[in-house]
């Protein structure tokens, strides 16, 4: 299987159709059918890791401020448990909690909606502990990467450049010229295969510190750069900066 980084972007995507999330179909569309899919979200961030092990996982509605149609959304995508007891052996020894309270927040939903619209996929969440250095999150997509072999897709769902506080909610939304440069930088980086400054982003400078003002969002890209290997063909099949400070990249490698 591929793995795929998604740029998730407005949680209002998830019922406002355009060209973001038709290139998010699209996508999905041009892969093998996975069997199960692991996703690495923005929204589950902790101390310590878990990893969801219930059969049916909730859908979250983890926002605040948005119309009710988008608390409305449900979706009902089975979990997998054994793929959970999975992931768990296959990062021992690190001590991976199996979760039954989580569920599939609007990181994961607001783009399988798109995505994987019958939600007839198992879909399960590992979460990003937030208490671990950069390289951490890398090694562990390496570990990941053999569920590429059992037909899991790995998804991470965050942003490149994530800085709520320059987002431009009305009027004139171009990008700021620091986040397409930080934006450009990451494709650039990993065309070329170089993952080792984007694990330690914070030597790109301040477009990467103004990009990034907090990890949580970028740090799922670090699970898929891990799933990476040498013998993959890396594409960008969605690109853009939105709102500003919002960058909408999406990564897929596939052999």
């Amino acid at each position: 299987m591929p793995v795929v980084f998604f740029g998730h972007g407005n949680p209002m995507y998830a019922i406002e159709p355009n060209a973001y999330t038709a290139g998010w179909a699209q996508l999905a569309a041009s892969l093998p059918r996975p069997k199960a899919i692991l996703c690495i979200s923005a929204h589950w961030y902790t101390q310590g890791t878990g990893v969801t092990a219930m059969l049916a996982p909730r859908t979250i509605h983890d926002f605040g401020r948005f119309p009710q149609a988008l608390f409305d959304v449900e979706y009902p995508a089975p979990g997998n448990p054994a793929l959970a007891a999975r992931i768990i052996d296959l990062l021992r020894p690190l001590d991976v909690i199996a979760d039954t309270s989580w569920g599939l927040d609007h990181g994961t939903w607001s783009v399988l909606v798109h995505a994987y619209p019958d939600a007839d996929i198992p879909v399960i969440q590992l979460s990003i502990d937030g208490t671990k250095p950069h390289s951490f999150h890398y090694e562990l997509g390496q570990r990941l990467s053999a569920l590429r072999d059992e037909g899991v897709l790995i998804v991470g769902s965050g942003n490149v450049v994530h800085n709520l506080g320059l987002v431009k909610w009305q009027g004139d939304s171009a990008p700021f010229e620091w986040a397409t440069t930080f934006n450009n930088a990451v494709r650039d980086h990993i065309t070329r295969g170089d993952h080792a400054p984007l694990i330690d982003y914070e030597r790109l400078g301040e477009p990467a510190l103004l990009s990034i003002p907090t990890p949580d969002h970028y740090l799922p890209l670090l699970y898929v750069l891990g799933a990476i290997r040498p013998s993959d063909k890396v594409s960008f099949p969605v690109d853009g900066i939105d709102m500003g400070s919002l960058s909408m990249l999406c990564v897929l490698a596939q052999n």
